[in-house]
């Protein structure tokens, strides 16, 4: 394969790039990780404003229409940036599986909301711990209401509606389980925050009694439907844990060349050289395992499945190599609140586990390329 962004999405990578580094310095970032705020509010609404959140998102249904490749370059200067908004939990995991299965008007009513910037979504997938699975499901859906806990979810405390998977069933098969949207600032759910590791990226627990819910999808194709959805996620967070891995490696080599001791730069000893050389082979295998996805991607390529985890695996050993290791270059510093390395760490422990962990998706790719070497 020999594939490369165009020149108009470099430029596109260049204006996020721009735009991110006046609107999300680490002050600002510094003010949702204090607490203050659940998330950045001005931001979410310039990354509206500059056409981000829609880049992806049909014109006919206010996007900008433009695609996968465009949303692949604006999700990694979101993770150079550490932005904190819910730019994954609405665009990646929301938008795209309206995109996959919602209704006519489902997409008229909710996808012109995410690209202005109105609404704020999620996928409400897990049920505590575990990875993705149609076992764990155990949340209820029975006459269009829905029973049960969903637990952590991205975003969960301000989204304005979520996306379900519920069991319709009792067999335990694949085809119990079909999704389903809910209006969140309707009654019958609860939302209680949850304290993690990453508070930039907060989650919710969400308490469902009797609660009214829509089908989206077909019945009994929720667990197809959630594997597509996971398959784009997994290759457009893999490009934000590349943005994030590349800037905890700048901020390691840029330290290294300017702290000085015994006289000179300790990015001059064997030590530091050897682990900046490894992350950025880390970086780099991870950036072209990513490229490896978004062609895939942009062009629903038979390989996705396969394209997607190794994408998802290589991303997050990277992010997490960069991060830890970033830490280690700045020495006793780096684990000081005052430097900002912690908060790459942060960010790069919470994505690992967001869609399923590192281990679930070894699994993944080993089982999609044994049945593709079956057929």
């Amino acid at each position: 394969m020999n594939f490369d962004f165009s020149d108009d999405q470099k430029q596109l990578r260049d204006q996020a790039r721009k735009f991110l580094s006046e609107k999300c310095s680490p002050k600002a970032v510094r003010v949702v990780l204090d607490g203050k705020v659940p998330y950045d509010k001005e931001l979410w609404k310039g990354l509206a404003e500059m056409g981000f959140l829609g880049v992806a998102i049909p014109e006919e249904f206010g996007g900008a229409g433009a695609g996968h490749l465009e949303l692949c370059v604006i999700a990694e200067e979101m993770g150079r940036a550490n932005a904190p908004v819910p730019f994954s939990s609405t665009v990646y995991l929301a938008a795209e599986t309206l995109l996959i299965a919602g209704s006519d008007a489902q997409k008229t009513k909710w996808l012109p909301a995410i690209a202005s910037g109105e609404a704020i979504g999620t996928l409400a997938l897990f049920e505590g711990t575990g990875n993705p699975s149609p076992k764990n499901i155990k949340l209820a859906a029975s006459n269009g209401l829905l029973n049960g806990v969903k637990k952590p979810v991205p975003d969960g405390a301000i989204a304005d509606f979520a996306i379900l998977a519920a069991r319709t069933g009792s067999s335990g098969r694949d085809n119990d389980i079909s999704l389903f949207l809910v209006d969140l600032k309707a009654g019958g759910v609860e939302a209680r925050s949850l304290t993690n590791l990453d508070p930039t990226r907060v989650q919710a627990e969400l308490t469902f009694k009797n609660c009214k819910a829509e089908p989206l999808g077909a019945a009994g194709e929720g667990w197809s439907i959630l594997t597509q959805v996971l398959d784009r996620a997994a290759v457009l967070t893999a490009f934000e844990q590349v943005g994030g891995a590349d800037r905890a490696l700048e901020m390691g080599r840029d330290y290294a060349l300017d702290r000085i001791a015994f006289g000179r730069p300790i990015g001059s000893f064997q030590a530091i050289k050897h682990m900046l050389a490894d992350m950025y082979v880390a970086a780099t295998l991870a950036r072209s395992n990513s490229y490896y996805g978004a062609w895939a991607l942009s062009t629903n390529a038979s390989e996705l499945p396969e394209a997607a985890a190794a994408a998802r695996i290589s991303a997050t050993q990277a992010f997490q190599h960069c991060a830890k290791n970033n830490i280690q270059v700045h020495g006793g510093m780096g684990f000081t609140w005052e430097f900002d390395c912690h908060m790459y760490y942060r960010r790069a422990n919470a994505l690992a586990l967001g869609l399923g962990s590192l281990s679930y998706w070894e699994d993944q790719l080993i089982d999609r390329m044994r049945k593709k070497n079956a057929a």
